[in-house]
């Protein structure tokens, strides 16, 4: 029988250490997860609070396509209250998770044969669901001199047309952030020569000694993705949104209503709720904080030395050539052998990734502190 040749891209890594952490944590083992990109505090109490209620009180059936009227005006009010943008809610997408506004966003703007161009290391999926679309994911490598992060420069070294760019500010795996002039720069460039530009913002709200900016002050034509699962704590309602372009609405509506028919009620009921909760979520960025400067400070003194720059987000990337050219086969030992999940940089980088490994630390700060003792034991 006929199988589509689409389902035959890389594998998330991180699933599979996922997987096999909670198998060891159900026969009993004591795993500390640094793998997973997942605060552990989940939802915030008065969204939890009103998510019961709602379950209790509420019709939950089909919502609008686009999202509940309510959520999209709260999050176009999100971009006024963090960016002093006045952003018409018309313009905010709703989404099943930011993963579903990936997909909306690459079948909107591409067609099959298009080039777009993303930095390495990055996000697994983005090569992922632009491979399967049959769209050619242009991966630039990036380091420590350009911040890991795309430059006008590095778009110059490519060869033929480019249809699209994607960035992400924070980005994962790395936390490194582009600045308001370098993200500006990038935006001109791409305007300039009709290039579609796609900008992750799904880390906003997660930043340590400078903030991120949007895209959307400097272009009103750029597609922006976020979501409520890094800052609002709510990984498994998979909800996220879009800030699109006018003149894309119409094919995006036409797209969702047909692949997702509309996003999680519940989930929407409770987003608002949790754009309402600042505070409590502005005190997990002080434990994310703190986390990082603890690992910073502590992983040098075990072997483990060199970081991309973490200016937001909740990661580490770290170069672990002195210990091993195999990261698959280290972060596997060393949650057999120590409890300790990471993820493996293959994940993110399939060319240098076997030299690198991604902590994550949006655990509570004793059970970081608890992984890097395990770890300065197994590593002696």
């Amino acid at each position: 029988m006929k199988s589509s040749q689409r389902g035959a891209v890389k594998p998330a890594y991180l699933m599979e250490v996922l997987e096999a952490a909670n198998k060891a944590e159900k026969s009993g083992r004591s795993i500390i997860h640094m793998e997973v990109g997942e605060p552990v505090t989940g939802v915030p109490k008065m969204a939890k609070e009103f998510a019961i209620k709602t379950l209790t009180d509420t019709h939950l059936g089909y919502t609008e396509t686009l999202g509940i009227p309510g959520l999209r005006q709260k999050v176009a009010n999100l971009y006024s209250h963090r960016h002093q943008i006045d952003l018409s809610p018309d313009r905010v997408v709703i989404t099943t998770g930011s993963s579903g506004g990936f997909i909306l966003a690459f079948l909107a703007a591409f067609d099959a044969g298009d080039r777009v161009v993303l930095s390495s290391p990055s996000y697994p999926a983005y090569r992922n669901i632009l491979t399967a679309m049959d769209i050619e994911p242009i991966v630039l490598p990036s380091d420590s001199e350009t911040q890991c992060q795309l430059s006008p420069k590095l778009l110059d070294s490519i060869d033929g047309q480019i249809d699209g760019v994607l960035v992400a500010s924070p980005a994962n795996p790395t936390g490194s952030m582009l600045s308001a002039d370098e993200l500006r720069q990038l935006i001109d460039y791409c305007d300039d020569r009709q290039i579609r530009f796609i900008s992750d913002e799904i880390y906003h709200g997660i930043t340590y000694e400078k903030e991120a900016e949007t895209a959307l002050k400097y272009k009103d034509e750029v597609i922006i993705i976020s979501g409520f699962s890094k800052y609002f704590c709510m990984t498994g309602w998979r909800l996220g949104w879009m800030v699109v372009p006018g003149d894309m609405l119409v094919n995006i509506k036409r797209l969702s209503q047909n692949l997702y028919i509309s996003p999680p009620a519940i989930s929407q009921y409770v987003a608002i709720e949790a754009l309402d909760c600042g505070e409590e979520l502005d005190e997990n960025v002080v434990r994310y904080a703190q986390n990082r400067n603890y690992l910073l400070e502590t992983l040098p003194n075990i072997g483990i030395s060199k970081f991309a720059p973490a200016d937001g987000a909740f990661y580490l990337f770290a170069d672990v050539s002195n210990l091993t050219n195999d990261s698959t086969t280290f972060c596997h030992r060393m949650l057999e052998e120590t409890g300790v999940a990471t993820t493996p940089g293959i994940d993110f980088d399939p060319i240098l990734g076997h030299r690198f490994l991604r902590f994550s630390y949006a655990g509570y700060t004793d059970a970081i502190i608890e992984a890097t003792q395990r770890l300065r034991e197994w590593l002696k």
